[in-house]
């Protein structure tokens, strides 16, 4: 079977679908991998290191000739789709809740397409979890844009100029991205608190040494860990309780999500308007809008002293280990679908069948 690596086309995309350690492992698990030139350069890995693992280097006018599989991470452009023969294997993350028109492309095509964002969180496909992988990239940068841009030092520091006080930080929502902020906060030396709507993670922050902040706003989970969305009412009362609370920090980073829908805001302006001027939020939900109402994706603003982080992408930030996390989700869902270098769909499946978003016609 052979699986192709083109480089990474969407603006701002560092990473890449497989890196040579991965490369090496699936040639020796049967299946031919071509990898177009400097796909992995942007990350750190140059081509000498694919060809030592075993992957033929060409061109990319040559890659897709008789690509049975492709990887990538970001969607295929409408150029990208049309150069994929009908029947081709495309895994990646495809948006397919929120980009009908790229998924209509693939199905138009013939293109049996995985998305990666659907695998489902069940334990058997822990380790084709693309979304907790890169999650757990962005929550660790997050905190570093945050220790950057605050005018102060994280940890408490005893002088002979007298004592500093920590930093207090505050992180919003306690999923994989929450759970690795709070983690590296409190390495740098932060006092941290943390909310989530879902009381069953209180136990999950306390347990990194964070304190849960209870706003009297709860909600419920859903089968694939997210919190639901909150009622109007809910949302009213969880701004009005973090207003009151959030001058108390001088760093606040965001991570609330919801699969396929708009970020939940949950800074209003006037709750920004508190803060002590030097203090940061960092929206790691920028991409999907933001939760701060002040966030602008993609830019990072100041709002009366208060600088908002709204850089999307964060794994790309740190494109060497996202990619290693990534090439290693990439290859464990390949070998489910082929092992052994060889189709075996099984629909019956719950990974196969979840995860797959166009599938051609007749199809097995």
């Amino acid at each position: 079977m052979r699986v192709v690596v083109p480089k990474e086309t969407a603006p701002g995309e560092r990473r890449v679908a497989l890196v040579p350690e991965t490369i090496s492992k699936l040639a020796a698990g049967g299946y031919e991998l071509r990898v177009e030139r400097d796909a992995g350069a942007a990350a750190g890995f140059l081509d000498e290191s694919y060809a030592e693992a075993g992957a033929e280097l060409v061109e990319r006018s040559a890659l897709y000739e008789g690509a049975q599989v492709v990887a990538r991470v970001a969607p295929p452009s409408a150029d990208e789709v049309a150069a994929l023969a009908s029947g081709t294997l495309l895994i990646g993350f495809l948006h397919p809740l929120t980009d009908p028109e790229g998924i209509a492309r693939l199905r138009e095509r013939g293109v049996l397409a995985f998305a990666m964002e659907s695998i489902p969180r069940i334990t058997r496909a822990q380790s084709m979890d693309a979304l907790s992988s890169q999650a757990t990239v962005a929550g660790y940068k997050a905190v570093l844009l945050a220790a950057n841009s605050v005018q102060k030092l994280f940890p408490m520091l005893m002088t002979a100029a007298g004592t500093i006080a920590p930093v207090r930080a505050l992180v919003i929502g306690a999923g994989v991205a929450g759970l690795q902020a709070i983690a590296t906060a409190r390495r740098l030396g932060a006092v941290v608190s943390a909310f989530d709507v879902r009381p069953a993670v209180r136990e999950q922050v306390e347990s990194l040494g964070a304190s849960f902040l209870d706003l009297g706003v709860t909600g419920e989970e859903t089968a694939g860990g997210y919190a639901t969305e909150l009622t109007p009412d809910q949302q009213a009362q969880q701004q009005a309780a973090l207003e009151e609370r959030i001058p108390d920090f001088d760093v606040v980073i965001t991570t609330a999500a919801i699969p396929g829908r708009p970020a939940p805001r949950l800074i209003p302006v006037s709750a920004v308007e508190r803060m002590r001027p030097g203090s940061v939020i960092v929206d790691v939900a920028a991409e999907t809008g933001g939760n701060c109402e002040v966030t602008v994706p993609g830019e990072v603003v100041e709002h009366g002293g208060v600088v908002v982080i709204g850089t999307t992408n964060l794994p790309s930030l740190m494109a060497f280990h996202a990619s290693q996390l990534y090439s290693r989700n990439v290859a464990a869902l390949l070998q489910h679908l082929a092992p052994g270098g060889e189709l075996a769909l099984d629909w019956e499946d719950e990974i196969t069948r979840e995860t797959c978003v166009t599938r051609p016609e007749g199809g097995s």
